[in-house]
């Protein structure tokens, strides 16, 4: 995997506002603060996407989202969150060094930040959705 913005962030040699650290992950500032306390947190160990990363780096992210979530919701008292991870350029990821955003929502948001979550519960019927189902899980390994 090639060097990303994200390796020279945890390298040192791009500066950054750190939220958390440990020795597996880091958590810091996105520079855009789509929301007041907008962090994101990245794995050392860098992968690509969530397809190309592995369970033990998986289990270190998991522990620390909560551990920065909670430290957001202490210091801004935020009326939600938003964790949102991104994978392949479609689904508008830019930095390919896996990474979460934690965004802080606040009921009056001026923030810019939205997106739009049609529903199709209507459209695909109970045959569908099984069919879907058995399609996804004859890979789960």
């Amino acid at each position: 995997m090639s060097e990303t913005i994200f390796s020279k962030i945890i390298k040192g040699d791009i500066p950054s506002f750190k939220i958390y650290e440990n020795e597996y992950v880091y958590a810091f500032l996105d520079i855009s603060q789509v929301s007041k306390g907008h962090t994101l947190l990245i794995p050392k160990k860098p992968s690509p996407n969530i397809y190309e990363t592995d369970a033990e780096t998986m289990k270190h992210i998991g522990e620390a989202l909560p551990i920065v979530a909670n430290a957001i919701k202490k210091a801004f008292n935020p009326d939600g969150l938003n964790i949102i991870q991104n994978n392949g350029e479609y689904a508008s990821q830019s930095v390919f060094h896996i990474h979460f955003h934690l965004i802080p929502r606040y009921e009056n948001d001026i923030d810019g930040f939205g997106y739009h979550w049609e529903t199709h519960e209507n459209d695909i019927d109970d045959t569908q959705k099984e069919s879907i189902a058995k399609t996804i899980t004859q890979y789960i390994k």
